[in-house]
């Protein structure tokens, strides 16, 4: 991405190096590896997983009381995240302003090993997530070496940049009150169902991804289209649960197959039209 001379945001909250409310995860271990597979991308999927990262923190959890200064390449990563979360601000106001819709910025903490939120405590093995109780997205910037070492993923800066527009994604679920419709509706329906609506709500935020990078070709470098589309093929359902457990359970999916997450992406991509997302109406088909 070419990002130089472009503004940095404000709302940016760089934790990484502090402490967490003197409680750090020590490793994980099998249950952290368990938790970032079924969180990856986790939208709104970390208030459920609460009392389990709290069961974590008690078990196996260390005292952080010192602060450190950040090296020049976390810097650096600091300041690219900044940059592109900039762009979605100005991106999605602006689309959200012509559209007649009301808009509201979220916000952004980097942190280290593990984070308070409004929606409970979380660790890095969760992954990238968006908490709708304080309207933030969390990232542990070490989830991307992880996605390419274990999962496979290409990497790159345009990688970290899809990640962050898809939990960009969420909050604009949350402004639109899409998310709460699918909350109220999972209720009532069994966990196979509700799943199919978690499907659509994921696909929708990868398709809103897309949508931002069609706003913002002139920053893209070549190949930057290929690094979302590789994370994309190592995060789908289908991808990960064959990885980790040989076959693949398609009732029990969440996020969506590497071709769906792929597909929505690039229709947002190519469309760049907010109005194109109807993720919900096309799992029906």
């Amino acid at each position: 991405m070419r990002l130089d001379g472009k503004r940095e945001s404000d709302n940016v909250e760089d934790r990484r190096g502090m402490s967490a409310g003197g409680k750090v995860v020590a490793g994980g271990g099998v249950l952290g590896i368990i938790i970032l597979i079924l969180n990856l991308f986790g939208g709104e999927n970390a208030q459920m997983l609460t009392p389990v990262l709290e069961q974590m923190n008690q078990q196996q959890s260390t005292q952080q009381t010192e602060q450190r200064e950040l090296s020049e390449e976390e810097a650096l990563i600091g300041k690219f995240v900044r940059q592109n979360f900039a762009l979605m601000e100005d991106t999605w106001s602006n689309i959200f302003e012509e559209n007649n819709m009301e808009y509201r910025q979220p916000k952004i903490v980097l942190f280290t090993d593990a984070v308070e939120t409004s929606c409970g405590s979380a660790t890095a093995a969760s992954g990238p997530f968006y908490c709708p109780g304080d309207e933030k997205v969390y990232m542990d910037m070490a989830f991307f070496e992880e996605l390419r070492t274990r999962f496979g993923a290409q990497g790159g800066d345009f990688a970290i940049a899809y990640v962050m527009a898809h939990e960009f994604g969420h909050h604009l679920q949350t402004v639109l009150g899409t998310s709460g419709k699918v909350r109220q509706l999972q209720q009532k329906m069994s966990e196979t169902e509700g799943n199919k609506l978690s499907v659509a709500l994921e696909l929708q935020a990868d398709f809103y991804a897309g949508v931002w990078a069609n706003h913002n070709k002139d920053v893209l470098d070549d190949g930057d289209i290929d690094e979302a589309l590789s994370a994309a093929q190592a995060v789908g359902d289908d991808a990960i649960q064959s990885k980790m457990q040989g076959h693949v359970s398609p009732e029990t999916f969440t996020h969506g197959t590497s071709e769906q997450r792929k597909h929505w992406f690039m229709k947002g991509y190519k469309t760049g039209d907010i109005r194109q997302g109807d993720t919900f109406a096309a799992l029906d088909n």
